[in-house]
């Protein structure tokens, strides 16, 4: 059985419609299928990689890995022309939602891209 289709008992007193099982499931399937493969921080180190932070230029400012480029998430489509196509992207965002939906935007259309796990919630734990 698939995780992202289990069938979990659901009480709204005690749990959420989907459960932590399915949105685990949900995460593996992603990946597994490719339509949502993960980096992480390690992988910015490697060559030839572009390193995309969708948060908000506020957000930038307060503090960003220090090659990255911004471009809010919100821009994203009307801008995503000046993004290089020969080079895989690494995006991130605070903890990987934004960066997730940017991922996914690009890889529709034709970009090598994918979300930096954790966000730079993670970057920072790292450091």
């Amino acid at each position: 059985m698939i995780l992202e289709e289990a069938e979990m008992c659901y009480a709204p007193q005690f749990g959420t419609a989907k459960d932590a099982v399915n949105f685990a499931g949900m995460v593996a399937g992603n990946a597994m299928r490719g339509d949502s493969p993960a980096a992480h921080w390690a992988n910015v180190k490697e060559p030839g990689k572009f390193v995309l932070d969708v948060r908000e230029p506020s957000e930038f400012k307060a503090g960003h890995f220090e090659s990255a480029v911004n471009i809010p998430l919100p821009t994203l489509r009307n801008t995503m022309h000046e993004l290089p196509k020969d080079k895989e992207i690494l995006v991130y965002c605070g903890v990987g939602q934004r960066s997730y939906y940017a991922a996914r935007i690009l890889r529709l259309n034709g970009f090598q891209a994918r979300s930096i796990s954790g966000g730079m919630m993670t970057y920072k734990s790292q450091r």
